[in-house]
């Protein structure tokens, strides 16, 4: 993930492709350490955006299923 400067914005270089990821997409991108679980992130991010765990939680599964199966992240086995 790089910051963009011309356009003010992240973009992620992925296998022949540029994603923009929204603000939203670079929190939890951010938190993607290889360290912390799915629920620990989204833990986190419901305390920052105040929010319930439980919605935060499905959002955060969707974005990184949708992010795997673009193989932009890969899940780092427990």
């Amino acid at each position: 993930m790089r910051y963009d400067t011309v356009r003010e914005r992240f973009a992620v270089l992925g296998p022949e492709r540029v994603y923009w990821p929204d603000s939203v997409s670079v929190d939890i991108l951010n938190l993607c350490d290889g360290q912390r679980s799915i629920s620990s992130i989204a833990g986190q991010l419901a305390q920052g955006y105040t929010a319930p765990v439980e919605t935060i939680q499905v959002d955060v599964l969707e974005f990184i299923q949708s992010w795997t199966d673009l193989h932009l992240l890969k899940l780092q086995e427990s």
